[in-house]
């Protein structure tokens, strides 16, 4: 969802770490609140700690992605606290067209519901550390799994993909859905053009729902 001057081409780990919104400080709302399309996070029935994360620009300096969480922060390295935690974190990413930069000099990709898809699945890998696995061999296994990551949300109707119907403003709406040793990640699309995509552990997938938030700055 960068630059690029290829539309398919596949990010390294290290841009799928920035991109999936893995920077362990919170934004500024400002920051939020230059987004040009409403952001979603869990609805009312959920009653837990809300935090925000952080945004993602385009080339031209535009917000085009950002998360919010929900309920415990969660750890990275695995132990016994892992099984204790309940988080889910809610990516928003405006539904953009392949278009030219503003300064013309390349192209910024279009996104779409596999580019939630892939931001939620990298986003649940940067929270994830195999038990038994040695520091110094993460960020091999790490890269190895951000490709997989990719793949797997470039075709969202391989098998790996099951579909589930959950709440978005109180809406059924179809939702891309797959679980794996580490937690779940699902991804769709929201009438209010933008797509959504979601990753947890702790919490079931099956009775998340959605809803647009209706203020950004109650967050500050």
């Amino acid at each position: 969802m960068e630059t690029t001057s290829r539309v398919d081409a596949q990010p390294s780990a290290a841009e799928g770490e920035q991109q999936a919104l893995v920077a362990r400080e919170t934004e500024t709302v400002e920051s939020f609140l230059l987004a040009p399309f409403p952001w979603y996070g869990l609805d009312e029935a959920f009653t837990g700690p809300r935090r925000l994360l952080s945004v993602g620009t385009a080339a031209d300096g535009c917000v085009e992605h950002g998360s919010i969480a929900h309920g415990d922060e969660p750890t990275v390295r695995a132990d016994a606290q892992e099984e204790k935690e309940r988080f889910a974190v809610v990516v928003t990413v405006a539904a953009n067209p392949v278009r030219r930069s503003a300064d013309g000099t390349g192209v910024l990709e279009a996104t779409s519901v596999s580019s939630a898809a892939w931001l939620a699945g990298v986003g649940l890998l940067s929270v994830t550390w195999p038990a038994q696995m040695d520091y110094t061999l993460r960020d091999d296994w790490l890269e190895q799994q951000t490709e997989t990551a990719w793949a797997l949300a470039d075709d969202l109707a391989g098998s790996e993909w099951s579909t589930l119907s959950l709440p978005v403003d109180g809406v059924p709406t179809q939702f891309h859905y797959r679980e794996s040793e580490f937690g779940w990640v699902l991804a769709g699309s929201t009438p209010e053009g933008v797509h959504v995509g979601a990753y947890g552990r702790g919490m079931s997938a099956y009775g998340v729902g959605f809803s647009m938030i209706k203020d950004i700055a109650t967050y500050a």
